[in-house]
């Protein structure tokens, strides 16, 4: 049976797949600034021309990893959140999706650190990358607020800034879970998202009060 033959889009969408793939190894291997277009292009089978047709830059290619990477992370937070389990529990299970997802492909961390450090010394890149941080907080933002109108909860912090306070969680959860993994398990960032999502609801007064000591 002959294979369906591709149309140029789906071709374009399969050549940028094996870029993002193909440079999420060369940058694992060599770093951002040791790692070529060329070879980028040579480990995806291509040629440059073929990368330039798909990206302005290697800085672009990335932001393009980026946008997949959290629309993979914004995924799991909808389907965490989707079931009936209480607040602290969905929390729990997110963040457990989170952090099995960082351990079965550590190599993204690694390269956002490498390419962070970058942006503290490209402005214009800077921008481009708090540009995507930015949508990222604006649909966390819209899914903490549907989950915590459904709850009849009243948020004690402005929405923003809660995200704000998980994202950051899960950027040093992870930065400790590459220097020392031993000491940043899996349980450890379900059991912050957890006591944060608990604490939140007791700040809005939805927990019931814990009984007194007899």
């Amino acid at each position: 049976m002959a294979r369906k033959r591709l149309t140029r889009l789906e071709q374009q969408a399969l050549t940028r797949s094996r870029l993002m793939s193909a440079a999420l190894k060369v940058f694992s291997r060599k770093g951002m600034q040791g790692a070529s277009v060329e070879e980028v292009a040579q480990e995806a089978g291509y040629t440059k021309g073929a990368f330039y047709a798909n990206f302005r830059s290697k800085e672009e290619l990335y932001l393009a990893m980026l946008d997949e990477r959290f629309d993979e992370r914004l995924g799991e937070v909808e389907r965490a959140f989707a079931s009936d389990e209480s607040p602290p529990e969905q929390a729990r299970h997110a963040a457990g999706d989170f952090a099995r997802s960082i351990r079965a492909d550590p190599d993204h961390d690694r390269l956002f650190l490498e390419f962070a450090s970058h942006a503290l010394r490209d402005p214009a890149f800077r921008q481009e990358l708090l540009a995507r941080f930015g949508t990222l907080r604006s649909r966390l933002a819209e899914i903490y607020s549907r989950r915590m109108e459904a709850y009849g909860i009243e948020p004690p912090v402005p929405v923003d800034q809660m995200v704000r306070m998980v994202i950051a969680m899960a950027d040093g959860w992870s930065l400790w879970g590459l220097l020392e993994p031993e000491t940043a398990g899996d349980d450890m960032f379900e059991s912050m998202m957890e006591i944060f999502t608990t604490g939140i609801g007791a700040m809005a007064g939805v927990l019931e009060e814990a009984p007194s000591a007899p």
